[in-house]
């Protein structure tokens, strides 16, 4: 048993990357494939970040980041990570997958997303998705 102090911080989700608050209502509940995801890129404090654009993965439905090249589903872009998904543990332990939320139609800034988006990507998402 720990009866030591625990300390905890928490922060909050950088989503200057959305354009307008459309379509945030609509936001759907996906689960993240945390091993098609990569740490220093998508997830270098312990969170997949807000703003990731993402593919499903055609085999279990679950859902990695969007990648032109990938051949399981994800080349294809349906959406982005509405909110920040805890993947490494207190502990330092790192998921295998996580909740969060998906984005399916909305305006984004182009400029602030965290990963850019391709014009495949684009493409996919044309009849859902602005980019400012």
């Amino acid at each position: 048993m720990n009866l030591g102090l625990i300390t905890e911080s928490f922060s909050q989700d950088k989503r200057d990357w959305l354009g307008h608050e459309h379509g945030t209502d609509l936001a759907v509940s996906v689960t993240l494939d945390v091993s098609k995801f990569t740490a220093g890129t998508h997830y270098p404090d312990g969170y997949i970040k807000s703003g990731i654009p993402l593919g499903k993965i055609t085999a279990g439905g679950k859902y990695g980041p969007y990648d032109d090249t990938a051949v399981d589903g994800r080349q294809t872009c349906v959406g982005f990570l509405f909110t920040s998904a805890e993947v490494v543990t207190r502990r330092g332990a790192t998921l295998s997958s996580a909740v969060g939320s998906m984005l399916l139609h909305c305006v984004i800034k182009e400029a602030k997303l965290p990963v850019a988006v391709d014009a495949a990507g684009k493409t996919d998402l044309a009849s859902r998705v602005i980019f400012i």
